[in-house]
């Protein structure tokens, strides 16, 4: 072999390792930015693949405010100021997305609380004992009611971290 193969084969071996180091950085980066409710939550569907908050029969989360993500949280957000409990709208809404996607029967059937036999439920991914302890009066008794379990999730991430708003990874 020649210097000159020897130099262009050198070249090519570079270029095809920068290539690969730049498409695995690539998949990396969109794997990063993917949300974890991506592929953490799975949900029950509804009649038209489309899953609908659940509903307790003594407080319902659509009173007097819009039955959707941006309803729910400023519905929350009304209860947690009232009860001295901290946080943001942006608070909420990030950790909501990074949880659930904002689905309110979004479920987590593959973590270690699922194994336990308590999986994570709803907008902000809570365990049952977790809602149970934390719970806030004035909301639904439901693990899966969206302004419960806002509220709820928002109870808990003051007590452990001072307030939603310190909360940017699984908790």
């Amino acid at each position: 072999m020649t210097a000159i193969t020897a130099t262009r084969r050198l070249a090519r071996l570079r270029s095809l390792a920068l290539t690969g180091i730049a498409t695995t950085g690539a998949a990396a980066a969109a794997l990063t930015l993917m949300p974890a409710s991506a592929h953490a939550a799975e949900a029950p569907q509804g009649v038209h693949g489309i899953a609908a908050p659940s509903r307790d029969s003594r407080t319902d989360s659509t009173a007097g405010g819009a039955n959707n993500l941006d309803g729910w949280i400023k519905k929350s957000l009304a209860i947690m100021k009232a009860k001295g409990i901290p946080g943001s709208y942006e608070g909420l809404h990030r950790n909501i997305m990074r949880e659930s996607g904002g689905n309110p029967n979004a479920q987590n059937n593959w973590d270690v609380n699922a194994q336990k036999g308590i999986p994570s439920k709803g907008l902000l991914q809570v365990i049952e004992p977790t809602f149970n302890a934390y719970h806030v009066a004035g909301t639904a008794n439901s693990l899966t009611d969206p302004v419960a379990n806002i509220t709820a999730a928002a109870n808990y991430a003051a007590h452990r971290y001072g307030s939603i708003d310190n909360v940017n990874s699984a908790y």
